[in-house]
């Protein structure tokens, strides 16, 4: 009997046991999937040393994150092969004593067709790509191949060497085409992918991250618009004009080149990022030229010393070194020795920055300025003003004619067809004393050649001075013809 009751009191304690043990479990699965529902919405917090809270939304699923798919069947239907045909010139050897003698006529060289390519990106459905200038710079023809393998020759509808940016125009419609994103909303380590055609790889994607904003200083070129985006998505020759693009789909920026010293990827490619590119391509639409504002002043990046030496307490900013009298800034009442700060409300740290902003404004723009003066922040407005269209042949030929001792121009369709050449400067006139001059060079004469690069303008010829006075050269060496058809090789002095 005693042993029963012990029995029957084992069992239900057992039983008392197993129903709590169940209910906990039950109340505990409950607790946990309402923190799981809370916290599906709730932002994740981030504390900073200085005590401040940053909050972010985030709703991520581990296993789907980062999804390129989408954003890789779509945006790649609307990058473009770009194919350029640029035709040789017909040229014959020097001739020999058979031809005085015997009256032989030296054999004509074949001309040889140089080809190249790029990528671009369709922007419209009724056919307008975006590329860069020098894929497509002095083309005869330009061909365009679409991700569907269906072909089109291509009209160039205008370009713009300062940005690298061209505008290209296929006869077709119902094209998948990309919409310019927002560049200034990316952020340091965004993922984006770079799609175009390297190495005649049609339609390849690779990606990476935002590595630099506003990135500058990649060319020789004072006339060079750069702020660019840099990214480690692999790009290689024939990714020039393709696509960067986010996640979304969004175009941010063209891919125009890479840092390397060998000539392939080695982890630094740079894109004109969508503000600056979708303003030179509005612009060659509407007015057939990039209609470009000036404020009006020369800039330096504020560095420590810089600001020691101008008692300015924050490396915050981009000193102004200079204002052009008369300028939009001048106007404005900006001054030498004041440090621009904002843009229209934009902060602007280096002088690529400042070029980015202004940019994106045409002639007679207002914009505001905020600038550091003695240690106090004072708000400006200036009116911008406008580039003359000929401002950058007037700005080379005053270059060329200090430095080459005379005055040069382009020359004409007839010339070039005589002296069967592509392009060139004519020699119009000589200064007395000039390094030509001296170096036996007489008017009419056309140079083609400068450190045996062609040339073909006075910014190409600007351009090329410029790069060898600063890599140190101690000489040029010219290169042309005279009309008569005679070629003659000059040396002078740097």
């Amino acid at each position: 009997m005693f042993f029963e009751t012990i029995h029957k009191v084992n069992v239900i304690k057992m039983k008392k046991t197993g129903i709590i043990l169940s209910l906990t479990a039950f109340v505990l699965a409950v607790i946990a999937l309402w923190v799981n529902v809370t916290n599906q919405n709730k932002p994740v917090r981030y504390v900073y040393e200085n005590g401040s809270v940053g909050l972010h939304q985030v709703q991520l699923e581990a296993s789907t994150w980062p999804d390129f798919t989408y954003v890789a069947e779509h945006a790649i239907k609307a990058v473009v092969h770009v194919k350029v045909v640029r035709q040789g010139r017909a040229s014959s050897s020097s001739p020999s004593f058979l031809d005085f003698f015997f009256g032989y006529e030296s054999p004509q060289q074949p001309p040889r067709a140089q080809i190249g390519s790029g990528s671009g990106v369709i922007i419209s459905q009724d056919g307008y790509i975006v590329t860069n200038n020098h894929v497509i710079e002095r083309a005869d023809e330009v061909q365009v191949t679409l991700e569907n393998n269906r072909s089109f020759t291509a009209k160039v509808v205008g370009s713009d060497a300062a940005t690298d940016i061209a505008l290209l125009k296929i006869e077709a419609e119902g094209l998948p085409f990309l919409r310019f994103g927002d560049s200034d909303a990316l952020r340091l380590g965004q993922w984006v992918l770079a799609i175009g055609n390297p190495y005649d790889l049609t339609s390849t994607i690779t990606a990476g991250i935002v590595s630099a904003k506003g990135r500058g200083g990649l060319s020789y070129d004072p006339g060079k618009i750069e702020s660019f985006i840099q990214t480690d998505a692999a790009v290689n020759a024939g990714n020039s004009g393709g696509a960067l693009v986010t996640v979304a789909g969004d175009l941010v920026g063209i891919n125009t080149a890479i840092a390397s010293r060998t000539g392939s990827f080695a982890g630094y490619s740079f894109a004109v990022p969508s503000s600056i590119a979708q303003k030179v391509v509005e612009d060659i639409k509407m007015h057939g030229s990039v209609q470009r504002a000036l404020l009006g002043v020369s800039m330096q990046g504020l560095t420590d010393e810089l600001a020691k030496e101008n008692n300015i307490k924050q490396l915050k900013g981009t000193f102004i070194a200079e204002v052009v009298p008369g300028g939009a800034a001048d106007k404005a009442g900006v001054k030498a020795g004041d440090v621009l700060l904002y843009i229209n409300g934009v902060e602007v740290n280096s002088g690529n920055a400042v070029q980015e902003q202004i940019n994106r404004y045409h002639p007679n723009d207002k914009v505001n300025l905020r600038i550091l003066r003695d240690g106090k922040e004072l708000n400006l407005s200036a009116i911008l003003q406008a580039r003359p269209n000929d401002s950058e042949a007037q700005r080379g030929e005053e270059g060329a004619s200090a430095v080459m001792g005379a005055r040069l121009e382009p020359i004409s369709d007839a010339l070039k067809e005589k002296l069967n050449i592509r392009a060139g400067l004519e020699v119009v006139s000589l200064t007395d004393g000039g390094r030509l001059q001296k170096a036996g060079v007489e008017k009419g004469f056309v140079i083609t050649h400068l450190n045996q690069t062609a040339v073909g303008n006075l910014r190409e010829l600007e351009s090329i001075l410029i790069r060898s006075q600063r890599s140190q050269r101690r000489g040029l060496l010219i290169e042309g013809k005279y009309p008569d058809g005679t070629t003659s090789y000059y040396a002078i002095p740097l």
